[in-house]
């Protein structure tokens, strides 16, 4: 998180664009321009700014007390309630939430515009990975049993295009041929959020827009878990304690789910636990073109708007995000693979 904060903060820096002039308009006065920036602190030297950005951010922060007796924060208008845990004279280290500042556009708080837009991220993430672990490991095994045969071949295939095509690629033709040309039979929309605005009946929730952008993201982790599936469950049929269970004469029903199915399970959840955070991160594109409610969409808008603020703020969120998925899911290694503790 360290890594991710120093680029976002130097990479969004070095661009080209003056905040002031994107607040104030095109026709602001220079004394207008200079006030903005020297509240910003963008009057001050590089490495200060990125100081004064790391102090916004991190938890536990230095703060200037009003005067030396006053339990009152200059700053504290600026980031909510703050609890000192080090009094040092003027100065206090205490604890508060991360402030990732205010966008340049609507002054709103890039956390309230980032907490409104990602619920519809995690939903479409959620959904797309549902589906790929439903449909992928019921055609992997459905490949497995039927090893060499043409359905196998088929499927396979599929799964290979799957990982090859790139998503906006994917969510474009989609878009177009169930959306647009088959939109009669279909019923689906091109373009739409999880929730519409009726005049009449104010707020409603429209579920078949999530169907077309759940199906596109879904798409290549499906792929992968297919490929994983079938290739732990000819590893699985292979064991000599199928080989036993069949001479005892049990069902191919009961040996598939109760014996195979439990242990080739293993190595697929283990990687499927990680793809969450993928798909977080993935998902700009997809809800851009289906015109999606999420943190993308937002990321992507705000860019076009040179709303820095909020795009810093969404890039550091989904890495949060993505880097706490992968200590939960290493921690998940250890715990469906007792060799990893070991090693």
């Amino acid at each position: 998180m360290a890594g991710v904060v120093s680029i976002v903060f130097f990479l969004f820096n070095i661009l080209p664009g003056d905040p002031a002039r994107m607040m104030l308009g095109q026709r602001a006065d220079v004394s207008s321009i200079e006030n903005i920036n020297r509240e910003l602190g963008r009057d001050k030297s590089l490495l200060v700014q990125f100081g004064m950005y790391v102090n916004d951010l991190s938890p536990i922060s230095l703060h200037t007390r009003v005067d030396s007796t006053s339990v009152l924060f200059a700053s504290e208008k600026k980031y909510g309630n703050i609890t000192t845990i080090l009094p040092l004279g003027n100065y206090a280290v205490c604890l508060k939430y991360p402030y990732l500042r205010r966008s340049y556009q609507t002054q709103q708080l890039v956390s309230e515009v980032i907490a409104d837009a990602l619920p519809g991220t995690i939903i479409l993430a959620m959904a797309a990975l549902t589906f790929a672990i439903v449909v992928g490991i019921g055609l992997g095994i459905w490949a497995a049993l039927k090893k060499n045969k043409i359905s196998d071949h088929l499927i396979s295939m599929l799964a290979v295009v799957g990982m090859a095509v790139p998503s906006f690629f994917a969510g474009i033709v989609i878009a177009w041929v169930f959306g647009f040309l088959l939109a009669d039979y279909t019923g689906l929309n091109m373009t739409g959020s999880l929730y519409r605005i009726d005049p009449f009946d104010g707020l409603i929730l429209d579920v078949k827009n999530l169907i077309l952008p759940a199906f596109t993201l879904g798409i290549r982790p499906l792929s992968v878990i297919v490929q994983l599936t079938r290739s732990s469950m000819l590893d699985v049929l292979s064991q000599d304690y199928i080989r036993t269970a069949k001479a005892k004469g049990l069902s191919k029903k009961v040996i598939i789910l109760k014996h195979a199915l439990r242990n080739a399970l293993n190595p697929v959840l283990t990687a499927v636990s990680g793809w969450f955070g993928s798909l977080l991160a993935g998902a700009v594109f997809i809800e851009y073109i289906f015109g999606w409610k999420g943190i993308g969409k937002v990321t992507v808008d705000s860019l076009e708007r040179y709303d820095f603020p909020v795009v810093m703020g969404a890039v550091l969120v989904v890495s949060f995000f993505f880097v706490v998925i992968n200590i939960v899911v290493d921690i998940l290694y250890g715990v469906l693979d007792p060799r990893i503790r070991m090693s």
